[in-house]
């Protein structure tokens, strides 16, 4: 029997009732434009470049720079760079830096800090890593121009020093980048239209930002992450409100100006009030499975294949967010609608054919081994589709384990890459913002190199030979071809399982003029209108 949204949202979703104006919305002293705004969870760190979290992502555009970003085109464009060139050969890269680039204690960005900030983000970034293959040294020519020289030719790299979302290559100082990659930075002194004010910051509550006055936006209008960066307001205020019902009514009242995530189910109580707006964020979320791939059962692909057979995309979108209004079916392994998106192998692989399915699963030996789910309860998204897996992995005739978890947990457990019965784990679902899969290069969960993948560990080298065959060409047209050769082999070895795309929508206030729609928050440009 199939679960309803009413007993999936069951203690999740929450009352609308009891409206209120919670008490970390107050008055601003001082006067200055203030926008005050509601994100998805409080800023837990300062870090983007440790952390992939997209919170500290959208921190991470307030105080930083990016030397080359990505437009609404899915185009890379110069940012801090100034112009470029690359030797006949492609193995040396030489970079001019803007004229008046300046962190926020005044001082000058010069040649040394992006190398320094390159450095560091490459030991994190999948793309990183992979662009540090290919380095043989980093030079500096002098205070505003620096040089990459290459082991062989590198035409994405560009895109990889653009690289739209988790984890962007932000510029910092030197002696902020050159600290352990693996551990958090303290400082958020960046170069970037805002600064962030330390003094100010309680963690789990607020995060302040005002705006830095030495920024000189580039000309060119704003294109996603890409053109004039201009700071039209004054401050910004980053509210934890983690209460819904208390977020709603805060929203309702005039007392914030913008909710990243409202809860779906209160997205009706919003529409229609005087002065708010409800606006979808480009590309969506996509909600997918991830399986253990060193651990029975699931280190055997014709079983996670007999699994995807059965899935049926509309139960779990249905589960996330309800109204088709708000989803679509997405049968590919890169973002809908994307330049490398194909879809190839995806109607064949995901039929939601339960019968079909179950004779796979007996084909492939399934043996009755344990099933352990991982699912955080305190994560709606991530926590709804795991109550659909569980159901269905019932119904194909699977034994199945759903542990429920807080985030921290679930966090801890997901590393452990043991056996079930000794803390490990089979599968657990998660989504990811369409930017950070638009295409072979930047997706972290196609990656197929084993033990260095992401959680998971899928480990299959004709996938990771396709995937350095698609980032060693420049040509449209062949990455086209690569990508569906990729998609297709995806659909038959299953790094994970796609679970459909839904968008997340943002309450905003009718007084915010100017909001560039991107895939990430983005606070330049807007205007704050009595």
């Amino acid at each position: 029997m199939k679960l309803s949204r009413r007993q999936l949202l069951a203690g999740t979703a929450g009352a609308a009732a009891g409206l209120g104006l919670p008490h970390l919305v107050r008055a601003q002293p001082g006067g200055g434009s203030v926008l005050r705004f509601i994100p998805s969870t409080p800023l837990p760190s300062l870090d983007p470049i440790v952390a992939t979290s997209y919170v500290i992502r959208n921190h991470g555009y307030l105080v930083y720079d990016t030397l080359f970003a990505t437009d609404e085109n899915f185009r890379i464009q110069p940012q801090m760079v100034r112009d470029w060139q690359t030797a006949p050969d492609g193995l040396r890269w030489t970079f001019h830096l803007r004229d008046g680039l300046t962190f926020h204690d005044g001082s000058p960005v010069e040649a040394k800090d992006c190398i320094a900030s390159i450095a560091r983000w490459s030991k994190r970034d999948a793309f990183g890593q992979t662009l540090a293959g290919f380095v043989a040294e980093y030079g500096q020519e002098d205070a505003r121009t620096f040089t990459i020289s290459l082991k062989q030719p590198f035409p994405l790299l560009p895109a990889a020093l653009g690289k739209l979302s988790s984890n962007v290559p932000f510029i910092m100082p030197e002696r902020i980048a050159l600290q352990d990659a693996s551990k958090p930075i303290a400082d958020a002194m960046g170069s970037g239209p805002w600064r962030f004010e330390a003094r100010e910051w309680i963690p789990g509550q607020n995060a302040i930002y005002t705006r830095h006055a030495g920024y000189r936006p580039r000309e060119e209008a704003p294109s996603w992450a890409a053109g004039g960066k201009v700071a039209k307001v004054d401050r910004i205020e980053w509210l934890a409100i983690t209460e819904a019902s208390a977020a709603v009514g805060a929203m309702i009242q005039g007392a914030v100006d913008w909710y990243e995530q409202p809860a779906i189910d209160l997205i009706p109580v919003l529409k229609g009030k005087p002065g708010i707006e409800i606006r979808n964020v480009p590309l969506g979320l996509i909600l997918l499975m991830r399986f253990n791939h060193t651990q029975p059962p699931f280190n055997n692909p014709e079983i996670r294949r007999a699994v995807m057979m059965a899935m049926q995309q509309d139960d779990y979108m249905q589960a996330v967010v309800g109204s088709p209004e708000y989803y679509r079916e997405a049968k590919t392994f890169f973002t809908p609608g994307s330049p490398m998106s194909t879809g190839a192998g995806g109607a064949a692989a995901m039929q939601g054919d339960l019968a079909k399915a179950k004779a796979m699963l007996a084909k492939a030996g399934y043996k009755g081994e344990r099933v352990v789910l991982l699912a955080p309860a305190d994560q709606p998204i991530a926590y709804n589709q795991s109550l659909v897996t569980q159901d269905l992995l019932k119904q194909l005739g699977m034994t199945v384990d759903l542990v429920s978890t807080d985030w921290g947990s679930f966090i801890a457990r997901r590393g452990n890459r043991g056996p079930v019965d000794a803390g490990g784990w089979s599968l657990f679902h998660t989504l990811w913002s369409g930017a950070d899969v638009l295409n072979p290069a930047l997706h972290p969960l196609i990656r197929a190199n084993g033990q260095a993948a992401w959680f998971g560990w899928p480990d299959d080298p004709t996938l990771e030979t396709l995937r350095s065959e698609w980032i060693a060409t420049s040509d449209e047209a062949q990455q086209k071809a690569l990508a569906a050769r990729i998609e297709e082999r995806a659909f038959a070895v299953v790094p994970y399982a796609p679970a459909g795309l839904v968008q997340q929508p943002m309450a905003v206030s009718s007084k915010l003029k100017g909001m560039v729609m991107a895939p990430v928050q983005f606070f330049w440009n807007i205007e704050k209108t009595a």
